[in-house]
């Protein structure tokens, strides 16, 4: 086997591969053994023909090419291992002849990273506040939630609930048929049809109305664009939204009940204030981590970048999936062609990758590591809050001990502390909370994250939550009490 560096660079070579006979012959008798098997050769039983005949049928290139899928990559493997290369990521290979089979790799190495004068970044962090108005909001949206319809003695109007039967027909054909359905006329309202719900203001129970609409020439269904709709309607009740007053009463019904409405509204605002504070959270990890990629310069082989472009792609077709759909489909509805849908993502991706780096190479000056005695420390205290509230069943203890004791999510929960580690690490750093000594001072970030795993004070309400991220182990094991 003749191995050439075609290439060399800090964060890239290029390596010439030509395989002598002798070297392709165990992969070629691989490949004859998986092949045979499949063959039905005349005067032999399914596997048992010699290779010199399955040769003579097939031809020597025809094998050639079966084997190329495990004696490209196994060849680099030992080519790697010989040559003391490292490939840091995947490897992109061509191969370039058959015969004999010679290809050509271009393996990524350790892209290099300079950190620059990261001690200096200074990252400012925003207050996180909550105003009456976003407590009334909350109250709004769970009083809406508590309404009941009530029926009611007059014509129907915007925003009151209707009971309806609906024939509605089309060029003689029916298109619209239901009978008892719920429907709440508003402005907003384009269904069945744009025009419909207007013509049912003023209607009281017990009407009936018969009434023409045209489409909007622009309909989405072009088969209905610009034809006339004639609907016979019956009304079978009609009912309003009764709003519970804000009072102790409406207090005590909501969650598992409050003493006063002041409770309620203090339960609201410790809600709000620990997801402002948790979205305050994110963003400063956001600004110190664009902080340092600022002053950190990056060298990296142009193929992790496309390799990450690949796996963003594919986190995007697996969500797509998940929904039923197909990246075919996705991009047809969006009007873009692949190029264009990688071309937008390419950016993300340059972003993930540098970060990344960045981040690795953080934690690698900075020291952060984490123990074993880390890990157990943060399984207990996940245990624990298991245990601590209320008496659990002693079979789904176990099976909680079990789950946080398997090597797997051990090392989620070790990837999960190095990660908050080392970003209340660099949190410390912009936000110049360290010493002399370069150690945090007591009222560091990294003193807020340390309960970041312990449940909201107000559950009983919903509100919405400001932040977002990827679940972590530690997360995972909470939620699994």
């Amino acid at each position: 086997m003749k191995v050439t560096r075609d290439s060399s660079s800090p964060i890239e070579v290029t390596l010439t591969v030509e395989l002598a006979t002798d070297d392709e012959n165990p992969f070629i008798e691989r490949s004859y053994r998986r092949v045979v098997s499949r063959l039905n050769i005349p005067g032999f039983r399914r596997g048992r023909a010699p290779r010199h005949i399955v040769e003579s049928m097939m031809g020597r290139t025809a094998l050639l090419q079966e084997a190329l899928e495990f004696m490209v990559p196994e060849t680099l493997d030992q080519v790697l291992q010989d040559e003391e290369v490292s490939a840091f990521g995947e490897p992109s290979i061509e191969v370039t002849e058959l015969e004999p089979v010679s290809f050509t790799a271009t393996v990524p190495l350790e892209p290099t990273v300079d950190l620059g004068d990261y001690l200096e970044i200074r990252v400012e962090s925003d207050p996180a506040e909550v105003t009456e108005e976003e407590v009334d909001g909350v109250l709004d949206r769970v009083r809406d939630e508590q309404a009941v319809w009530e029926p009611v003695e007059r014509a129907a109007a915007y925003g009151d609930r209707l009971n309806l039967n609906v024939l509605g027909t089309m060029d003689d054909e029916t298109v619209v048929e239901d009978e008892d359905v719920e429907y709440i006329p508003n402005e907003e309202n384009v269904l069945p049809f744009p025009g419909f719900a207007p013509n049912l203001v003023g209607l009281s129970e017990d009407d009936e109305s018969d009434f023409t609409i045209t489409v909007p020439e622009d309909y989405p269904r072009e088969q209905y664009a610009g034809k006339d709709v004639q609907f016979k309607v019956s009304v079978l009740s009609v009912k309003e939204k009764s709003v519970p007053e804000l009072d102790d009463e409406f207090a005590k019904s909501v969650g598992d009940g409050f003493d006063d409405l002041e409770a309620l509204r203090d339960s609201i605002r410790e809600s709000l204030t620990s997801q402002a504070e948790n979205a305050a959270r994110s963003e400063l990890e956001q600004k110190s981590l664009e902080a340092l990629c600022d002053v950190a310069v990056v060298n990296a082989s142009s193929l992790l970048y496309e390799r990450e472009l690949e796996a963003m792609q594919a986190d995007r077709e697996r969500m797509l999936r998940q929904q039923g759909l197909d990246l075919a489909t996705y991009l047809r509805f969006m009007g873009k062609s692949p190029d264009e849908f990688l071309d937008e993502m390419r950016p993300n991706a340059e972003r993930r990758l540098v970060s990344a780096l960045v981040m690795r190479k953080f934690a690698e000056v900075e020291e952060i590591e984490i123990s074993d005695d880390d890990v157990q420390s943060e399984t207990d205290r996940l245990l624990g809050l298991s245990t601590g509230e209320e008496e659990q069943d002693e079979s789904n203890l176990e099976s909680l001990r079990e789950f946080l004791g398997s090597e797997s999510t051990r090392d989620n929960i070790r990837s999960t502390l190095h990660s908050r580690r080392v970003m209340d690490r660099l949190i410390d750093i912009a936000q110049g909370n360290l010493d002399e000594d370069g150690d945090a001072e007591a009222s560091s970030a990294g003193d807020e994250t340390e309960e970041a795993g312990e449940p909201a004070a107000a559950d009983d309400v919903e509100t919405t939550d400001a932040s977002d991220g990827d679940a972590t182990a530690s997360d995972q094991a909470e939620e699994r009490e």
